[in-house]
């Protein structure tokens, strides 16, 4: 997509496709970091958290690429980076004391559109600004929304027994100690699907722009490129399929356009283990009035 065919003004559904090979998509912190499951089914699950962490690594490296101005592309939420200290920088900007008990609606709504000109991802996804001493400015709620990522068919993750030659302590080393036992969980594979939602009417509060679209839609087609690890494995886009709408409302129901992208198995494989034994398809025809559709390279 090009910045002048992405228009800010109106409602996009899309849906997205990846799949990772021999890699761990989205460790679970309470369960020792296995791969994030659905219990019940065996569905292999990636949070709308980690998403957007990919995002908001990858999303400076292209609007730097684009061409875009830097001081539009920071990240709120970044690593090494308190947020309570640059939401401060908001008040310092706009010329709000920073110890101030009250302050006016039109300050607090001259600090928030601080934050969103500043902040690319308080622009698309919005931010919590109530903590520290920014109390009054509330939360910014923003226009983009992902859901949870679920694979096609059921994962079965494995744990892998490992060792390394360097000890922990030195005591270890001391008392003979040549080796140290651990353990690092993979998906074989899984072909995930999730899907994302942009609400115009919300975008003109945050000020979303065409440009702003281009960078997120160029971000997904580029960030698992940009964010490989040994732990992830091969992760890859495997489809991105955008329906835009002719208003800010919408001229149909998300989820009857977004169902019309369906993923087949390849007749004759039991177990998945390539993009190659499944084929998506897209029924496009007849879209109701109003609505567009684009498959943008993956």
């Amino acid at each position: 997509m090009k910045p002048e065919t992405i228009d800010p003004r109106v409602r996009h559904d899309a849906v997205m496709f990846f799949d990772v090979i021999d890699g761990n998509p989205n460790g679970d912190p309470d369960g020792g970091n296995r791969p994030r499951v659905d219990e019940a089914t065996g569905h292999g699950l990636v949070t709308d958290v980690a998403i957007k962490r990919k995002i908001r690594d990858t999303i400076g490296l292209t609007a730097e690429h684009l061409g875009y101005p830097a001081d539009r592309y920071q990240v709120f939420v970044e690593a090494g980076h308190a947020l309570n200290t640059r939401t401060a920088e908001s008040y310092t900007a706009t010329g709000i004391e920073l110890k101030a008990r009250k302050i006016t609606t039109e300050q607090a709504e001259a600090a928030r559109q601080w934050m969103s000109n500043r902040y690319v991802d308080v622009r698309l996804f919005g931010a919590v600004l109530s903590t520290g001493d920014t109390k009054a400015l509330g939360q910014i709620r923003g226009p983009l929304q992902f859901g949870m990522a679920r694979s096609i068919d059921p994962v079965l993750p494995v744990s892998h027994a490992i060792t390394r030659v360097t000890q922990t302590k030195q005591d270890d080393i001391d008392q003979g100690q040549r080796t140290e036992m651990g353990s690092k969980w993979t998906v074989p594979y899984g072909l995930y699907r999730v899907q994302f939602h942009y609400s115009a009417a919300l975008a003109t509060k945050t000020a979303v722009t065409s440009e702003d679209l281009t960078a997120l839609y160029r971000t997904l087609q580029v960030m698992f490129d940009h964010d490989r690890t040994a732990t992830r494995g091969i992760m890859t886009l495997r489809g991105l399929y955008v329906f835009s709408h002719a208003d800010a409302f919408g001229n149909a129901a998300a989820q009857t356009l977004l169902e019309r992208v369906q993923v087949e198995p390849v007749t004759g494989v039991d177990t998945p283990r390539a993009f190659t034994d499944y084929k998506i398809t897209e029924d496009v025809s007849e879209l109701p009035a109003g609505v567009t559709f684009e498959a943008l390279p993956s």
